[in-house]
């Protein structure tokens, strides 16, 4: 979590959101995590700065492009 780009620089402004999807996402399974499958399969380079981690419909298309 604190090496997530994500969380780091996209959710400082919002900390209450940026809290409910550490707790799901990361704190908990984040094998859920659309940020965690595009880094788990393709790599950190290969994360989208801008791909939120709920955005799972995001991940084949991000997939496909690498």
């Amino acid at each position: 979590m604190t090496n997530c780009i994500f969380f780091n620089d996209k959710m400082k402004n919002m900390p209450a959101t940026a809290e409910q999807f550490k707790k799901r996402f990361c704190k908990g399974d984040n094998g859920d995590c659309a940020r965690y499958m595009v880094f788990k399969a393709a790599g950190r380079e290969r994360v989208p700065q801008d791909l939120f981690p709920n955005q799972h419909d995001k991940v084949g298309a991000v997939m496909a492009a690498t």
